[in-house]
């Protein structure tokens, strides 16, 4: 029952194949036996896990269960889960215990789904390749040699390496769709103001964006219709009504056109990915969309205007963890200023305060003009350019990723090569409208993730569209060696 799909496990409990307790308990040994090899969890709720499967089979006994109803998932470490340990993968909250649950840990909470434990990320979500975790990086089940990328990396690897069906990420560059990729996996970033905010600690408030993560973009649709919705506790929260996102998963793709970003198609990007990434595309077409070329001049923009814009909204967001509320404080400060320096310095990782430093220096006198003013100009330009192609096609297509996982600790001293990994996923946090990751094959024995980017709140034609392109391949059940 554990290489079932969250469609699979949902149809085996009602029917009554198995129970809840039975599959979640399932799971809970197969982390045991072989999470010390991935290091995709932070924190396993055991016994809070086998009480909510217990429950939830209480509920499907009383002819009350709902289409998630004892379902298993994981929750990327940055969603404020009650009673839990909610550490961003950062030093800085090692010892908070949330005391309230975010929105989306409620609504799966409402949904019964039972909850598994807490996965591996980039320390507040910055990074690409999860190796900025306090808890060590997590590793890529195709390769452990490899990273999983980042940063919801610890949730994208537990799902290929089987030890839990699905979980929640967060997309602030292509957090959710690059780990993805990389992991061979299907991952969703909706639209801007889609899945509430509210308990999902903010790394950059304009940009970050919950999402699910799951094997199939069936599994997505099913994550996404709890997930979805409008969150009075959230101020960028959209009131608009959602669909069942399962609804239109079987349409046809007939006279669906897909464009082409030239810029997408470059001799930067690894020549394998490019010929998978061509090979889909030809799948699509075969399925009865066309295609056509397109341009997103501002592209080459994103990454400068994101490494401004981003890091300045995290040093706002970040200055509230100063050792005097809650999270880590150093020992015997000798002063106030002593106490704050000392607490955030020791606190914080390298690459958090590598964009503290950059963020505050944009927001300083003197800068701002320069600097933030104009990167908030040229996300205009790069939105635009989304609203210009999206009037003409219905999809934008291209590669996820320039290249597959790389090598642990291959890009660790060299910051921007690091950050050019995200090249293809940034410009759609700026622009705020909606793209996933699918598998679409294989470089050099690891997944390549093909991106699909809709028009805002088209999470359905998106989820239509890698629907049936899964049930035309089979490159989402490819699995990494046990």
């Amino acid at each position: 029952m554990l290489e079932k799909t969250l469609a699979g496990l949902a149809q085996g409990l009602a029917a009554g194949e198995f129970s809840s307790v039975e599959l979640t308990q399932s799971y809970l040994d197969r982390i045991k036996a072989e999470d010390g090899a991935l290091n995709s969890f932070i924190t396993v709720t055991e016994e809070q896990a086998l009480s909510q499967a217990q429950a939830a089979d209480q509920r499907r006994a009383a002819g009350e269960a709902g289409p998630f109803t004892g379902l298993p998932i994981a929750h990327k470490d940055i969603f404020c889960t009650e009673g839990v340990r909610t550490s961003c993968g950062s030093r800085m909250l090692d010892n908070f215990i949330s005391p309230y649950n975010a929105t989306v840990i409620e609504n799966f909470n409402r949904a019964g789904a039972v909850s598994l434990g807490k996965t591996n990320m980039d320390e507040f979500a910055m990074g690409s390749s999860n190796e900025s975790s306090f808890y060590g990086p997590a590793r890529n089940p195709w390769n452990t040699e490899c990273v999983p990328g980042g940063s919801s990396g610890g949730s994208a690897a537990a799902i290929a390496g089987g030890l839990v069906p699905g979980a929640t990420g967060t997309d602030t560059g292509g957090s959710i769709r690059q780990p993805a990729a990389l992991c061979g996996i299907t991952g969703l970033k909706p639209t801007y103001g889609r899945v509430s905010r509210y308990g999902m600690i903010a790394y950059a408030s304009s940009l970050d964006q919950g999402g699910p993560m799951a094997r199939t973009a069936e599994d997505n649709a099913i994550m996404l219709n709890v997930m979805a919705g409008f969150d009075p506790k959230d101020s960028t929260s959209i009131d608009k009504a959602v669909p069942d996102y399962t609804l239109t998963l079987n349409d046809s793709l007939k006279g669906l056109k897909i464009g082409l970003p030239k810029e997408y198609f470059s001799d930067e990007i690894d020549p394998q990915i490019t010929a998978q990434v061509q090979a889909a595309i030809k799948e699509f077409e075969a399925l009865g969309a066309t295609v056509k070329e397109v341009s997103l001049p501002n592209s080459h923009l994103a990454i400068p205007a994101y490494y401004i814009i981003a890091p300045a909204e995290a040093s706002s967001n970040l200055s509230r963890f100063d050792g005097v509320r809650y999270g880590y404080r150093c020992n015997d400060p000798v002063d106030l200023e002593d106490m704050y320096k000392r607490s955030r310095g020791e606190g914080f990782g390298e690459e958090v305060k590598r964009r503290i430093m950059v963020g505050t220096y944009a927001l300083s006198e003197g800068f701002y003009d320069a600097y933030y003013k104009k990167a908030l100009q040229i996300r205009r330009l790069i939105q635009q350019d989304f609203v210009n192609v999206l009037a003409e096609v219905d999809i934008i297509m291209g590669p996820t990723t320039p290249h597959p996982a790389f090598k642990l600790g291959e890009k660790t001293s060299d910051p921007v090569a690091m950050y050019m990994e995200d090249i293809f996923t940034i410009s759609l946090n700026l622009a705020g409208m909606p793209g996933m990751s699918i598998p679409c094959g294989f470089a050099n024995g690891l997944p390549v993730g093909l991106q699909l980017i809709g028009n805002y709140f088209a999470e359905e034609r998106l989820l239509n569209a890698a629907h049936q392109f899964q049930q035309a391949t089979d490159w989402h059940r490819q699995t990494p060696a046990r």
